[in-house]
């Protein structure tokens, strides 16, 4: 990481309802837009593309017909890492020179190909894919329709402006996670999220200071307006009277705690702060949490980076 400030963007928009190709459009959109408001890391929203399934707090487990269908749709729409809608990211990323961390909802082609992970994707400013991280842990309703990831997903990258890594949603109430990331040096850190209002906006000021890291969480800001009237999921829903179905809440804040932009609320546009590389160092000399206010002569933590894949195959020769 340099000495030089930069600045960095959380991009509170909404996706294109169950499209993926217009959301990548959008995204990659969003991205220009940032880099020319000198953006050079831009961090999208939980499940972005082609949608965070937030039907899965609305329509009760038994009613299969419904949830089935809305799946089969998901599925359809979700992203291969590597096929033509992530390459479309990492061209954007490599021509604007910007990182960019991005939801999606993923599918296990590894395997089956029909079930699907809530995964951030991370790209660095040449295009690079850096990293595809699974949620480790889908949250109550989430788990109709995420699988869990493993700890061979769970990384911090390295990039010209320095360590960046980040966990998905309720992943940040994880301490054993969250220090993972401190140990391998994160200083960019992402949360995108569903979550929005207190504790949420709580509870990433303490990992700021607690990890003396940026964070740049990045809610869901979703309006009545954003699913289409003839989509049947929108009759399920519960609307508030306002149509806000969530306010997002996007916000930056320095390794101090202190927040530097936002909260954005009932807004979809971008939110954009300055980043200054030494209030992460400069702060680490009260509390490093991975150096110095560690202990590992009390405290030890192992992290199980095996993939775990569920099919191993043998030709049988000695």
């Amino acid at each position: 990481m340099g000495s030089e400030p930069f600045v960095v963007a959380a991009a509170q928009v909404s996706p294109v309802f169950l499209d993926r190709e217009a959301t990548i459009t959008r995204a990659c959109d969003t991205v220009v837009d940032a880099a020319a408001r000198g953006a050079r890391l831009v961090v999208f929203p939980e499940a972005f593309v082609p949608a965070y399934p937030l039907w899965v707090w609305s329509i009760p487990a038994g009613d299969t017909h419904a949830l089935r269908a809305l799946y089969a749709e998901l599925l359809e729409q979700s992203v291969t890492v590597g096929d033509e809608a992530t390459a479309r990211i990492a061209r954007v990323a490599r021509e604007t020179g910007t990182c960019v961390m991005i939801g999606v909802n993923e599918r296990n082609t590894e395997a089956s190909g029909s079930s699907l992970y809530n995964t951030q994707l991370a790209f660095g400013p040449d295009g690079q894919l850096l990293g595809a991280h699974r949620k480790l842990v889908p949250t109550a309703g989430e788990r109709l329709v995420h699988a869990q990831g493993d700890g061979s997903t769970l990384s911090v990258h390295d990039t010209p402006l320095g360590r960046v890594g980040g966990l998905i949603c309720w992943e940040n109430y994880m301490p054993l996670a969250r220090q993972a990331l401190y140990a391998w040096g994160v200083q960019l850190y992402a949360a995108p999220t569903w979550d929005r209002g207190e504790p949420w906006l709580s509870t990433v000021r303490h990992i700021a200071k607690e990890g003396r890291v940026y964070v740049i969480s990045c809610g869901s800001a979703l309006h009545a307006r954003d699913i289409p009237d003839s989509h049947p999921v929108k009759q399920r829903l519960k609307i508030p009277d306002d149509g806000w179905i969530n306010s997002g809440d996007s916000v930056i804040i320095d390794p101090d705690g202190k927040i530097i932009a936002g909260p954005l609320n009932a807004r979809q546009e971008l939110l954009l702060a300055e980043v200054d590389p030494r209030k992460i160092t400069g702060s680490r000399w009260q509390l490093d949490v991975a150096g110095h206010y560690g202990r590992p002569d009390v405290f030890t933590l192992t992290v199980d980076t095996t993939r775990h894949p569920h099919l191993s195959t043998s030709n049988g020769s000695a």
